[in-house]
């Protein structure tokens, strides 16, 4: 069996819509980072269609005011808040060891050009929230998603992961920290991890799908939050002229996580001009993310870093 993406057997239909999401009652999806922006549009209209939805925060006043909203325009969602901080590990271990059931895991949090700064377990704070805290949260998850209804890890990206590349010298930016290339760098992790879980789970034998989403252009506050100064004013104003809203932004993500006609390996993206906007389509990564010796190395530094083995062997 190959275990190398796809094309597309079964293309989105043109202009599709989280309207046209199917009827997901029973099923268990958690949102990280969920309390505003794609995360809170993604776990809004996956409760709106039936799902139980765990919807995760760093702040908890945030993430229970998220919850309020669903419920006052859905007064039967079945949605909820708990608490974890991608910049602390054990807050995701602590998260993760709370999940009874989860079906889909969206892997949806995120931070973007920041200044220069550590997580609590002193990883640059790109690098870390971005991609060392979602892998140990999906390594963690993944025995209960094994067991899951139509079982999938939805990795969020973004089209700047075509600038990346992986520092593999100066991970923790101490030498020569660029917030717009350590972006880069996080978001290409991001793909390279997802195309290389999806090659370890079919070579282990596992049933559960991993797929790439991003959201092209959308407008956040993702971009006004992280970057500062003059970053922050263009950031806004482009935020304003350019980028399509949030909910147009979460269609890739909200395809990925549950459309039937999804593979694992991948990627959904928006169908319009340099895939920055528009309605769901799979798009094709950085032909550089599919390298299997970049891919390797990377989970490996990643589990010598973290502490955290997938226990998926690189047949």
């Amino acid at each position: 069996m190959s275990t190398e993406p796809e094309g597309d057997p079964a293309p989105a239909a043109p202009g599709w819509t989280a309207a046209d999401l199917p009827d997901l009652g029973g099923r268990t999806f958690i949102v990280t980072g969920a309390n505003s922006g794609l995360g809170f549009e993604t776990s809004r209209e996956l409760a709106r269609h039936g799902a139980h939805v765990i919807l995760t925060a760093r702040d908890t006043a945030k993430g229970d005011a998220a919850v309020e909203a669903i419920k006052a325009e859905q007064p039967g969602a079945s949605v909820e808040a708990r608490y974890m901080d991608l910049a602390d590990l054990e807050t995701v271990a602590d998260f993760a060891e709370s999940v009874e059931r989860v079906d889909v895991l969206v892997n949806n949090a995120g931070v973007m050009m920041p200044p220069h700064e550590l997580t609590k377990q002193g990883f640059e704070l790109q690098f870390g929230v971005n991609h060392l805290g979602p892998f140990v949260l999906t390594a963690m998850l993944l025995d209960t998603l094994k067991v899951g209804v139509d079982p999938r890890i939805v990795t969020v990206s973004s089209f700047l992961h075509k600038r990346g590349r992986i520092y593999f010298h100066d991970l923790d930016g101490t030498q020569n920290y660029d917030r717009t290339k350590f972006y880069a760098q996080s978001k290409l992790a991001n793909v390279v991890f997802g195309l290389e879980l999806h090659r370890r789970l079919r070579m282990n034998g596992f049933q559960v799908d991993s797929v790439l989403a991003h959201p092209g252009y959308a407008a956040t506050n993702l971009q006004t939050n992280g970057p500062t100064g003059v970053a922050k004013l263009a950031l806004r104003v482009s935020n304003r002229f350019l980028a399509q809203d949030a909910a147009m932004g979460a269609l890739p993500q909200l395809y990925a996580a549950a459309h039937p006609g999804v593979e694992s390996g991948q990627m959904i993206g928006p169908d319009g001009r340099k895939e920055q906007k528009g309605y769901p389509k799979v798009v094709f990564p950085l032909e550089a993310a599919r390298d299997r010796e970049l891919a390797k190395r990377l989970w490996d530094v990643s589990e010598e870093l973290t502490g955290m083995d997938f226990g998926l062997a690189a047949r």
